[in-house]
């Protein structure tokens, strides 16, 4: 069977949808005729997001949520089917950044003066990792269980190559890039794999408020090294999730998006 999805009445359930990436998609899925269940733990941002799309005459449902706490996907994964009847898209676009690097050496004496506390590796990995988890496992069982037909397109980085100063970070979504083969083997071994596909994108750095916060020399020293000369835009990562909604062939891969930028030894 050769087919293309059409966005036109499908569903999708996006977190991180108050800012960022997950806002852009929400607006551009909405302007698509997609229907939508948009989530962030940022209830401000939210619901200028949504009151945004109502608007433009979009079809949303926004609701608070915690991706690291268990009940708050189990309820917008329901909510969702609730509401629309099934579930076609699923992007986890919650995340944070809180670099630092494992060990900070004094110059002077050469020895250890502080590193990464427990807290900063693992706040990062609950949200980023661990809430990606969550989501995924909530909203494909609303998908499996409803007959649901779709994507689920995860969000990693060029960060899960290895960048310095984000151990935490990298790590987290190195192990999101592994998702999408997972979950894809899993579901062809049960003959669902062609009715739920999984991808992921990892773009690079692209022009949004988390990564604008980062040190600005250091974002320079980046910039420098793109060799389209910019950021990437929210539109453009965008763009390429919507298109892997659309296209069947596109399943089991984390596809890059980071305009020919490759990290050098230093990160």
């Amino acid at each position: 069977m050769n087919s293309m999805l059409e966005t036109a009445g499908a569903v999708a359930v996006i977190t991180g949808a108050g800012s960022g990436i997950g806002a852009g998609l929400a607006r551009k899925w909405a302007s698509a005729g997609g229907k939508s269940v948009l989530a962030d733990i940022d209830s401000a941002g939210l619901r200028e997001v949504a009151d945004d799309i109502r608007k433009n005459g979009g079809d949303v449902r926004p609701v608070t949520c915690d991706v690291t706490v268990e009940k708050d996907n189990q309820d917008m994964a329901r909510l969702a089917v609730e509401v629309f009847g099934h579930i076609n898209l699923v992007a986890p676009c919650a995340g944070i950044i809180d670099d630092g690097v494992l060990l900070s050496i004094d110059k002077n004496t050469g020895q250890v003066k502080d590193s990464m506390s427990l807290e900063q590796f693992r706040s990062v990995l609950d949200v980023n990792l661990t809430g990606t988890f969550l989501t995924v496992r909530e909203c494909s069982t609303q998908m499996v269980n409803t007959g649901s037909r779709g994507l689920i397109c995860l969000l990693s980085s060029i960060g899960s190559l290895g960048t310095a100063g984000q151990i935490n970070y990298s790590s987290s979504k190195a192990a999101v890039s592994a998702m999408p083969k997972v979950i894809t083997s899993e579901f062809f071994r049960k003959g669902i794999a062609g009715q739920i596909r999984c991808v992921a994108v990892a773009p690079g750095y692209v022009d949004t408020p988390m990564v604008n916060g980062m040190n600005a020399e250091a974002l320079e020293r980046i910039r420098e090294q793109i060799p389209i000369g910019r950021m990437i835009s929210v539109e453009e990562v965008v763009s390429l999730v919507m298109e892997l909604f659309r296209n069947e062939a596109c399943a089991g891969e984390t596809y890059y998006i980071h305009g020919g930028l490759r990290l050098g030894s230093k990160g």
